[in-house]
């Protein structure tokens, strides 16, 4: 795959750097970005690298954090399903500080809890961090090479309404989706614009 070969030629670029590096894969709901994920990694490792990945939808918050908090339901989306400055922390500036463990907050969603893990990374060579909003501005000068999926709208939301059962029925889900997801993506794509801020953007359908 074409995007394994440019993230490695990124990564001799970096070697001085003498931490693990951090490529983000990021694209809006429905995108495909764990499947590529999963195919980067894969090829990665037979390259011979040492990969960790994290896909940043195990990191969100408790439900009582980002619902039913008064604010908008795209608002509770992009800022505060995930507690951004503790991923900073704990993640990026980990990284970046050459630390062996990543002290992570992982969401348990059978019983709504979250709960820290500990990742070791003292032989990892890539951090591959898959997942919706990462070139935000509190994390986008931390990732060593962003690849970006474009799919098409209608694609995508096809493929989340078919896979979202657990929102309720197709109405439900649909309802949901334009009062929470869809709008904190336009968010996202008007206030970040990630396509231009990307290192590569790969169309996907």
């Amino acid at each position: 795959m074409h995007i394994t070969n440019k993230i490695m030629e990124r990564m001799k670029h970096l070697k001085e750097l003498n931490r693990t590096y951090i490529i983000g894969i990021d694209g809006l709901s429905g995108a495909g970005k764990t499947t590529i994920t999963e195919i980067i990694a894969e090829e990665l490792t037979t390259k011979g690298q040492k990969v960790v990945v994290i896909h940043i939808d195990d990191l969100i918050e408790e439900r009582g954090n980002r619902y039913n908090t008064g604010h908008p339901e795209w608002y509770e989306y992009y800022s505060l399903q995930w507690d951004v400055h503790g991923i900073k922390e704990k993640l990026f500036e980990a990284v970046h500080e050459r630390l062996n463990h990543l002290h992570l907050k992982f969401y348990d969603k059978e019983n709504d809890l979250c709960y820290m893990k500990s990742i070791n990374i003292e032989q990892c060579t890539v951090i591959l961090l898959e997942g919706i909003f990462l070139q935000r501005k509190e994390w986008s000068g931390f990732f060593d090479y962003i690849v970006y999926l474009d799919c098409p709208k209608k694609i995508r939301s096809e493929r989340v309404l078919q896979r979202d059962e657990y929102l309720g029925n197709m109405n439900n889900r649909l309802k949901k989706y334009e009062r929470r997801y869809w709008r904190g993506e336009e968010y996202y794509l008007q206030e970040v614009n990630p396509i231009e801020s990307s290192d590569i953007v790969i169309t996907s359908f």
